[in-house]
């Protein structure tokens, strides 16, 4: 039977630019298995669950569940568990973890904050290996399971510092992955990809192979971001920003209106000119046009077949050289 990945790599649907978005990550472990909506679908407090969603919307923090890989028991006898917080902005990246008995202590974090990459000297900064997080919700799409686990398993057999975790987006590119601190995700991921991933992010570099996008930017700023860097060949994770984005007119371009379902200026707004800036004072303005034009796919496992969503890299322009 054919899976959504499989569909997604039959018809050669790019990776750049689909990348779940978020500026911050608040990672919880939570053992045993998860539904489909695992904050409020598991072993993981329902009620606390809706509450973290409750509060971090329109924070730029995103709410994941962990845990180890391997068996998926629920170890009621735990009573510790980890959590991280991530902020994956260029220049200002960092991870903060602790040990808790109690993860509603995460109610009285201040989203806010976090979200703009404060880390208010809340716990203990991590120093340790790259956190390469690996989706394994087979309860939110097989392919997740299917291909998810056995890679997640394999990597943490060989010493990286892998945790599964609940949802990243893109099951049909499984399996998935996004490596912090930096926050760039990855798809079809194979072991020796995650190990140039994880060699390139103890150096402060990213792999472009397989990359998806920085999660710290929308689906065109990860595109346009990707592009620059494969322009230039620059590697280093916090040599790019993303500095500004715009509207770009069609109807001022000459370009007729075409019918989308993507919001209200979704008829006439279909492109977006993102600045991108080194730190050596460079700049470049990329247009990102979003389209619907390739094989139809589903977006996942049972899901109706459609034209999937993808950003294309119209124009790149110096505006500083």
């Amino acid at each position: 039977m054919s899976t959504c990945a499989i569909a997604s790599l039959e018809a050669a649907e790019p990776l750049a630019g689909t990348a779940a978005t978020a500026r911050t990550w608040l990672l919880i472990e939570q053992t045993g298995p998860w539904g489909a909506k695992a904050l409020t679908d598991s072993h993981f407090d329902p009620h606390l669950g809706r509450a973290l969603e409750a509060a971090t919307e329109g924070t730029g923090v995103r709410v994941a569940l962990i845990r180890r890989p391997g068996r998926h028991a629920d170890l009621h006898g735990t009573t510790r568990r980890r959590m991280f917080l991530a902020h994956t902005s260029p220049g200002r990246s960092w991870i903060r973890t602790t040990t808790v008995t109690d993860p509603g202590v995460a109610l009285g974090l201040d989203f806010a904050s976090l979200g703009d990459g404060d880390h208010l000297d809340l716990w203990e900064p991590y120093t340790g290996e790259p956190v390469v997080l690996v989706c394994t919700n087979g309860k939110r799409d097989r392919c997740c399971a299917l291909l998810g686990r056995p890679l997640a398993a394999q990597l943490s057999t060989g010493g990286c510092a892998t945790w599964e975790v609940t949802h990243i987006g893109g099951h049909r590119f499984s399996p998935t992955l996004f490596v912090l601190p930096y926050g760039y995700a990855y798809g079809r991921a194979s072991a020796q990809l995650v190990k140039d991933v994880v060699e390139s992010a103890r150096s402060g570099r990213i792999a472009l192979d397989q990359c998806r996008g920085r999660s710290t930017w929308d689906r065109p700023a990860q595109a346009a971001d990707l592009a620059v860097r494969e322009l230039i060949r620059e590697w280093r994770a916090d040599a790019l920003d993303v500095v500004g984005t715009d509207p770009v007119w069609p109807e001022l371009a000459g370009a007729p209106r075409r019918a989308s379902g993507d919001g209200p200026l979704a008829d006439t707004v279909r492109s977006r000119a993102v600045d991108v800036a080194h730190t050596d004072g460079r700049a470049w303005r990329v247009v990102v046009e979003q389209r619907a034009d390739g094989a139809p796919t589903p977006a996942s496992c049972g899901a109706p077949l459609g034209p999937p969503t993808r950003m294309a890299v119209t124009s790149i322009t110096v505006l500083r050289d």
